[in-house]
């Protein structure tokens, strides 16, 4: 994505804009809902509730929160919240006055996510007839301007960077326990569940790299993802760093809530429910493509899934320190597309220490 970025000029006798580098501040939200931007310890991002106040950071047009965590514009629904290890969104900026714009645009939405609080999103929700029109504005970080007699100038603070990459999720090997409410399906048949429960209880890693590859493109390098996308043409690999204090049993676990658990996810599901787990022999990358994949170092088999399901897809000796890939591909014309996503109710495919 590119984003236009003004030239800054400035002149003897023209306006003068103070500029921070790094600015600190909080966030109120005003119009359709109205009241001061606080934060869920999973770092989801709303108005009301009498949630803490949100402290944030913006530096080349991207904000961090108080914690350190990247806030972005979760796919496909652009929620505004802050994940640990993410990336951070580009294209947001500061004006003079404190108003808040993302890609020079000073329109977001609040939608309802209970009776009392809101979700921001810069767009509009489908099938949310409750969303409503609202501006953020910054307790902070926006230029101090003077005006002389032969200009006057208005400047943006922290301006957008004029491109921004996308690389990958790089979660922290522990995060906080998050249980799934779903039951569990068949193990692998090399393993046994009852060693490793199917969901996130303990120590858990998310994937670290997301490259959908597609056989009708096999030379086609689609770089990196927030999504899992499987259909009859589409597959996805998943990287995952093992921590070295990995030591004992892990498990391969693939969570699929119900549409009603997901409060900052979604997904589209269609067909049987069928796919297809394998370990790859060669670790992916940015470049990983349909036709230079690799070979397949195990099939860990068939599962049936469907929302509400959770399943333990193998158990194994955890590779301390080793990168490892795994591919889930379609069976029988399934198709999945949902963002993977470790807040309630955590979806995707992840590795456990059991």
């Amino acid at each position: 994505m590119k984003y236009s970025v003004s030239t800054l000029a400035f002149a003897l006798g023209a306006s003068a804009v103070s500029i921070p580098r790094d600015c600190t501040f909080t966030l109120s939200a005003s119009g359709g809902q109205s009241g001061t931007v606080g934060q869920l310890s999973d770092g989801q991002n709303r108005v009301g509730g009498n949630n803490p106040t949100g402290t944030y950071t913006i530096s080349n047009g991207q904000i961090t929160d108080s914690q350190g965590r990247g806030c972005i514009l979760t796919p496909p629904t652009t929620q505004f919240q802050c994940d640990v290890g993410a990336t951070p969104t580009g294209g947001f900026a500061i004006g003079t006055q404190g108003q808040v714009t993302y890609n020079g645009s000073t329109t977001f939405y609040a939608c309802p996510a209970t009776d009392s609080m809101y979700n921001i999103y810069t767009t509009s929700v489908q099938g949310q007839a409750k969303c409503v029109e609202i501006e953020l504005s910054a307790s902070g970080c926006y230029a101090s301007q003077t005006s002389s007699q032969q200009s006057k100038t208005t400047q943006q603070s922290c301006p957008a960077p004029s491109t921004v990459t996308v690389t990958s999720f790089v979660t922290q090997a522990s995060q906080s326990s998050i249980s799934s409410k779903a039951s569990s399906s068949a193990p692998a048949s090399t393993a046994s569940s009852t060693t490793c429960p199917a969901n996130l209880s303990g120590s858990y890693q998310y994937p670290h790299l997301i490259v959908p590859v597609s056989s009708t493109s096999p030379n086609t390098a689609a770089g990196t993802s927030y999504n899992g996308n499987i259909d009859s043409t589409t597959s996805s690999i998943f990287n995952f760093d093992i921590p070295s204090s990995y030591t004992g049993t892990c498990s391969l676990v693939f969570l699929f809530p119900e549409q009603s658990q997901l409060e900052t996810s979604s997904y589209t599901f269609s067909g049987n429910g069928v796919l297809d787990f394998k370990q790859l022999s060669t670790v992916a990358t940015q470049s990983t493509t349909y036709a230079n994949q690799g070979t397949v170092k195990s099939d860990l088999g068939d599962f049936t899934v469907k929302p509400g399901t959770s399943t333990v897809v193998a158990t194994f000796a955890c590779p301390a320190g080793q990168a490892v890939s795994y591919e889930i591909s379609s069976v029988s014309g399934t198709s999945l597309e949902y963002f993977q996503d470790y807040n309630p109710s955590p979806i995707g495919l992840y590795i456990t220490s059991c």
